[in-house]
């Protein structure tokens, strides 16, 4: 077996695969959170937005077949992660009494996940796989008028928001980038850059619930 692939099945290496992929899946939010911010500016900017991304036609579906890989090496690689830790711990009691100075973003990372993987298929059930013979304003304002779909989305969202910010952090432990002196900076800029990130998906759903007529 090469030093490659001996890298890649450690346990250092799944570490990095998390790393890289979650950092890979951020800057996809980032970019998607920047394109959607197009309907604070109206109805004309948002179906703008669209038609822009739609005119990179085969280039699209190749960025959705990168992310989909992306997306499921994160998960497997969590999972193994999650029970090769899980089957690491002799004494779980002993373990849990000590980690009481993880964060909520550590202590929930495996449940967030789970959330999170269910309000994608949510969203994709809602925005990708259903009746493009309506223009994507409306598709939006009619999922978004619906209290329950609110109500998910806001979940999803926060699970969301909770999560990455923690893998944020991890990102720069894992690549070795912390130091006690600028910890809790690397801490405060996870909490800002992904919090803004996450605000801008709930603006926008606050704005179409507060105003439901806003993309007519």
């Amino acid at each position: 077996m090469s030093w490659f692939t001996q890298t890649v099945f450690s346990s250092l290496g799944k570490k990095y695969a998390m790393a890289l992929t979650g950092f890979a899946l951020g800057g996809f939010l980032f970019v998607h959170a920047a394109g959607n911010s197009s309907i604070f500016l109206g109805r004309a900017a948002f179906l703008s937005y669209a038609q822009h991304l739609h005119a990179f036609g085969p280039l699209l579906k190749i960025v959705e077949v990168l992310l989909l890989g992306l997306f499921l090496i994160h998960i497997a690689t969590g999972v193994v992660l999650f029970f090769q830790n899980l089957g690491a711990r002799s004494d779980r009691y002993a373990v849990s009494a000590s980690a009481g100075g993880r964060s909520w973003g550590s202590a929930t990372m495996p449940y967030t996940g789970i959330v999170i993987f269910a309000f994608i298929l949510m969203h994709l059930f809602n925005f990708h796989f259903t009746d493009h013979s309506r223009v994507i304003a409306d598709i939006v304002a009619a999922v978004l008028e619906k209290p329950l779909y609110t109500v998910l989305y806001v979940i999803g969202l926060s699970a969301l928001g909770l999560h990455i910010s923690h893998g944020f952090w991890s990102l720069f432990q894992t690549l070795g980038v912390n130091h006690p002196k600028y910890d809790r900076l690397i801490r405060w800029l996870a909490w800002v850059v992904c919090g803004a990130i996450v605000a801008v998906f709930v603006a926008i759903v606050l704005l179409l619930v507060l105003n439901s007529r806003y993309l007519a």
